[in-house]
């Protein structure tokens, strides 16, 4: 979709979804900066059409919709200050980095503090769904400008699914990473158990091929092992760490235990340990043999 407009959207930080992002962006004929902190990670995205800023009040400055797509909410708290004496009433603010229950709230107040529309708007997918645009966008917020930010997330996923308030788009990521996690651990420790007790796991594969068993999940990241595809990431040891903590204060908070999540939290933490935190998360097979 195009839009009746030329937006002027600020992406605030280029690391693989960030960057991906970006890219679809320019090439659904936005106005589009960017900026990172380590300013050489943002630099290949001049090339592709995107203004590269050096601070991030340069970057929101006079713009209509701010991305954050950051590591933390630590990292956007940080990132959204520096960027608040340049934020004018009325901008869009997409938060779309991965963060806590507890930052979601704050950082609505923080919009509503400076006049900021504020969209709750994680995605679902990693690396190759985001360079193709097709994230699955979970947008919580309010419906009188929809029309206006649809075709920003229309540029950078396949569908956008509408929610009403900030902290139900959280809520549902972190509800659906919790079990893409749990595949990525099951698999990894199916793999290393089958290598163990000296199990083709290709015979595992065809034994349970087309029934309720199969699962394109599990096939896709044994393979990133199996063929040692794990750099580059499609969605990083460390990052997936960081989810996974999430996940589990979440539902200890909601009093809920998720012992499988909880240690699939220490899997991703030996993985990193290990010096695997820059590799696909499928690299947490590699905790099994700590």
């Amino acid at each position: 979709m195009r839009m009746t407009e030329t937006l002027t959207v600020s992406v605030l930080g280029t690391g693989i979804m960030g960057a991906a992002m970006a890219r679809n962006l320019v090439k659904g004929g936005f106005t589009v900066r960017v900026w990172n902190r380590t300013q050489e990670r943002a630099q290949p995205l001049g090339a592709d059409g995107a203004r590269v800023v050096a601070t991030v009040e340069e970057a929101v400055r006079g713009a209509d919709v701010v991305l954050t797509m950051l590591f933390d909410g630590a990292a956007v708290r940080e990132v959204m200050r520096e960027a608040q004496p340049a934020l004018n009433e009325g901008q869009i603010w997409v938060q779309s980095t991965t963060v806590s229950l507890d930052d979601v709230d704050e950082f609505g107040g923080f919009a509503r503090d400076h006049g900021l529309v504020y969209y709750d708007a994680p995605v679902l997918g990693t690396r190759q769904p985001a360079e193709a645009g097709q994230l699955t966008v979970l947008a919580a917020g309010t419906a009188d400008k929809r029309d206006k930010i649809s075709p920003v997330f229309d540029a950078v996923g396949a569908k956008t699914v509408w929610l009403d308030n900030p902290g139900e788009g959280t809520r549902l990521k972190l509800v659906a990473n919790s079990w893409v996690l749990a595949l990525t651990h099951a698999g990894g420790e199916v793999l290393a158990l089958s290598e163990a007790l000296h199990v083709d796991f290709g015979k595992f594969l065809e034994l349970i091929q087309g029934g309720p068993l199969d699962n394109g999940y599990l096939r896709a990241k044994t393979d990133l092992v199996r063929a040692d595809k794990l750099t580059p990431a499609s969605f990083a040891v460390s990052t997936a760490g960081k989810d996974a903590r999430l996940i589990v204060e979440a539902g200890r908070r909601h009093g809920v235990r998720l012992d499988l999540a909880e240690a699939g939290a220490e899997r991703f933490r030996r993985a990193e340990e290990q010096g695997h935190g820059d590799a696909d998360m499928a690299a947490s097979y590699h905790a099994s043999f700590s």
